[in-house]
Parts: C-alpha cells; sequence; structure tokens
C-alpha cells in the first residue's frame, strides 16, 4: 500500500505545482492598455464603460449630460421661438419615426445662430441653426439635414469618434472609459471635431434613405447641397470635411433615380416661406 501511495502522493503535488503555474501564467501575460489600468479605475471608485457594448439607455443618458454641458457653457443659445421648435420637432420625429432606430427618444433643438451649420450628439441629440433654416429653400431641403444628423446618431458615428480619440490621447483603460471623460469628449466632439470621410458619406446615403421612407421628395437633399457648395465665400461648418461637397452631390445623384426624385412632399416653397421662413 505504501508503494501505491508514493506516486499518487508525487502526481498529487505535480499536478498542483502545474495548476499554481499555469495560473500565475494567465495572471502575469500582458492585456492590452489605453492609458490607466480598470484595476486603477476600481480603487478610485470610478464607473469605467465600454463604448463597443453601450446600450440605448446609457447613450441617452451620456446624450443628456453631453446636451446640459452644451447649454450650461454658453457656446451656443437656444431658440425660445416655441412655434419654429415645434415645426424642427415635428420634421425631426417623422424622420426619426422611419430610422433605423425608432425607439430612441430623438431631441431636436433650434440654435439661434446666424450660420448654416447642424449637428447632433448621441443618445438622439440633434440641433439645427437658424441660419440653415434661412437657407433651404423648401421642407424637403431642411428635413435632408435633419435626416443626416440622425443617420450620425443611428450609427453611432460619434460612439466610434469617441473611442478613437480616446484611445488616441490615452484615456482608454482596458475596461474602457471613465464616464467623465464620456461626457467631456461628447462636448469636444459635438463642437470641434469633424465627422470622418468615411461616416460623412454614410450618413448622406442613409439620410437619403430616412428621407425617402419618410416620405419626403429625395431630391431636395441632392438640391440643398448643390446650392450650398455653389454659394461664394466659405463653406457652411457642416459641410467643411472630407469628403468635398462636390464629391457628396455625385454619390447622392448617382443614389437617385431620376424618375422619383420629385416625388414625396416638401417641395412647396410658398408653404415653407409661411410655415418656417417668416418665423425667424
Amino acid at each position: 500500500m505504501m508503494k501505491l501511495k508514493r506516486p499518487f502522493r508525487r502526481s498529487l503535488v505535480y499536478g498542483l505545482l502545474a495548476t499554481l503555474m499555469s495560473g500565475s501564467i494567465i495572471v502575469s501575460s500582458p492585456q492590452p492598455s489605453y492609458g490607466q489600468s480598470w484595476l486603477n479605475w476600481i480603487f478610485q471608485g470610478v464607473q469605467v464603460i465600454q463604448l463597443s457594448t453601450l446600450s440605448d439607455s446609457q447613450e441617452v443618458k451620456y446624450g443628456q449630460q453631453i446636451n446640459q454641458e452644451l447649454i450650461s457653457s454658453g457656446q451656443f443659445r437656444l431658440s425660445r421661438n416655441r412655434a419654429l421648435i415645434e415645426r424642427i420637432d415635428s420634421i425631426g420625429q417623422r424622420l426619426a419615426r422611419n430610422s433605423s432606430r425608432p425607439n430612441l427618444p430623438f431631441t431636436f433643438q433650434v440654435i439661434q445662430d446666424d450660420s448654416i451649420n447642424a449637428f447632433a450628439t448621441m443618445g438622439g441629440f440633434v440641433y439645427v441653426n437658424t441660419g440653415l433654416i434661412a437657407a433651404a429653400e423648401n421642407e424637403a431641403e431642411l428635413a435632408s439635414v435633419i435626416g443626416h444628423e440622425i443617420a450620425h446618431v443611428t450609427e453611432r458615428h460619434s460612439i466610434k469618434q469617441m473611442r478613437n480619440v480616446a484611445i488616441s490621447q490615452g484615456l482608454m483603460s482596458a475596461a474602457g472609459l471613465n464616464e467623465n471623460d464620456i461626457v467631456n469628449l461628447g462636448v469636444k466632439l459635438a463642437v470641434n471635431l469633424p465627422n470622418s470621410r468615411e461616416a460623412e458619406l454614410e450618413a448622406d446615403q442613409v439620410g437619403l434613405q430616412n428621407l425617402r421612407q419618410a416620405g419626403y421628395a429625395p431630391i431636395g437633399m441632392i438640391t440643398f447641397m448643390k446650392k450650398l457648395t455653389q454659394q461664394g465665400g466659405s463653406s457652411p461648418a457642416f459641410l467643411s470635411t472630407h469628403p468635398a461637397s462636390s464629391q457628396r452631390v455625385t454619390a447622392l445623384s448617382q443614389a437617385v433615380n431620376p424618375d422619383f426624385a420629385y416625388q414625396g412632399d416638401g417641395l412647396d416653397t410658398q408653404a415653407y416661406q409661411r410655415n418656417f421662413r417668416a418665423l425667424l
């Protein structure tokens, strides 16, 4: 019996040693790290979020915080024109219902600013300048820009851009991004950093599809972008990114069947004058 027990005990010891060694290899193996370690965040009591698995409710939560920061910082002034806000919201909600994320609670706001611009942040927050409303010839043109901004939200472009910026600036840990950094980056991206070439092209195409599905004439997106690219002076802020606006016009023209380009709502210029421009 003693002769049987010794080999058994020896094999048991070797087994335990092998297990411990394999465990130490797993623990000590280098892991990808961006900035601070996730353990540091835990010890500091800071919540870390994985942007790749951000839920809709989390996205809306951070969008609300970003929106609040943008307003409280005084970087722009929201319009108090209730009638105009309601009309913009009506267009936006019509488009949002027909988007790929109809359950997201979109919020549409008007900024009192003469420059031709519009932008969006995560969670469904879309901002339209009064200058852009004045520049549009009809409701289909205005809806085309709002549809483009909705596309940035539905395709999560700001979240993808945030991840890239966080990595490049060393803000991302292995576990994700600090909540405060999410809000700070969201504000910065909304105001200062343009979208990538790929994001703009995708937003054009997704926005065009959204425009059609909502019942607007698709020609509105082409005519408005054409008009802006041909105007004198500097390009509008939301067209100042790559790819060149002329390339975007070409891509959109190729995506629209001429036989159906004028089919849909929003081409009545006189109605637009009464319902929108008259409120500015």
